[in-house]
């Protein structure tokens, strides 16, 4: 299967890249990144989350990009970023290593930016927190449809009610490797009742199916047992740039419960937004909220570079 497989026209279609840079992290590495925008532009950092890859924010890119710079990249074993052979390869700290890796690579010294992480790319935030080019880029952050710890507790994928049963079917879920075969009226059905509101439309639901069955399975596999076993609670701690959290109130990857858990252990949280009957894909299912939020951070937290 295509390693970028994705809808090819309207809002949700991948705009052309202006720019492609490698990124090559600390164990050797090499990430896919992407630069859209005028440049001089106040900087915005996109990282997606399991399963997704640089497609997964088009709407966000094509609708920022007009006066910021965004940069967007591919999380190791995904879109066209190459994965590694060993398991060493899957960690919250190759998370951290990557991202470290991106903006040393598409920023200048000392140049500050919004970070916005969704799902996975949000831990991936959370993994970096404490690492010096985080801290030297990050002017703030956003977690959209995210969570630090007790994922596969929380989750409502499987709908039973919570304790050990549903954890253990959750994590059997989650990490199959299983592949997920070209996208189906079923596979669709699936996708749309595990990680978007009963509301999307049919438009989305395609973007999102596409991106994710993309994705390859040992590689969503890999990444599976990684957020299964997440632990980032000391992470947390280490935002202290200014952060905002956005989620869905009908998401069942990531619940609210964790947003809200989010807010209470952040030391610097400016905003909390919870977007009601959405689900997980909130830059998907709810882009013009996403965008509005990014683009509120940067108006308030980035200063515009001398000589832009």
């Amino acid at each position: 299967m295509s390693r970028l497989m994705h809808v090819t026209t309207g809002p949700y279609a991948p705009p052309p890249a202006a720019r492609e840079l490698t990124a090559v992290s600390a164990d050797g590495s090499r990430l896919y990144v992407e630069v859209h925008g005028p440049e001089g532009a106040p900087a915005v950092v996109l990282a997606h989350g399991w399963t997704c890859s640089t497609a997964f924010w088009a709407a966000q890119i094509r609708e920022l990009a007009v006066d910021h710079r965004v940069i967007a990249y591919d999380q190791r074993g995904h879109g066209r970023s190459p994965a590694r052979a060993s398991a060493a390869g899957y960690s919250t700290t190759a998370l951290a290593d990557d991202l470290e890796a991106v903006l040393a690579t598409a920023l200048e010294p000392g140049e500050r930016a919004v970070l916005a992480g969704h799902s996975m790319g949000g831990m991936t935030m959370m993994a970096a927190a404490g690492r010096g080019k985080f801290k030297e880029h990050a002017a703030a952050v956003l977690l959209c449809s995210t969570g630090g710890w007790d994922l596969t507790a929380e989750s409502r994928v499987v709908p039973l009610k919570a304790g050990r049963l549903r954890t253990r079917l959750t994590r059997a879920v989650l990490g199959s490797k299983a592949p997920l075969g070209p996208v189906t009226p079923v596979a669709r059905r699936i996708l749309r009742y595990a990680t978007m509101g009963p509301g999307s439309s049919r438009d989305k639901i395609e973007a999102c199916a596409r991106i994710v069955h993309a994705c390859p399975r040992m590689v969503r596999y890999g990444w599976s047992h990684v957020l299964a076993e997440l632990e980032l609670s000391s992470g947390v701690r280490e935002l202290t740039m200014p952060t905002a959290v956005l989620v869905g109130t009908a998401d069942r990857m990531t619940p609210p419960v964790h947003a809200r858990a989010l807010v209470a252990a952040l030391p610097s949280c400016v905003g909390s937004t919870e977007l009601a009957g959405l689900g997980h894909m909130t830059p998907v299912e709810a882009p013009e909220a996403v965008s509005a939020a990014i683009r509120e951070l940067v108006g308030t937290y980035v200063t515009v570079r001398e000589g832009a």
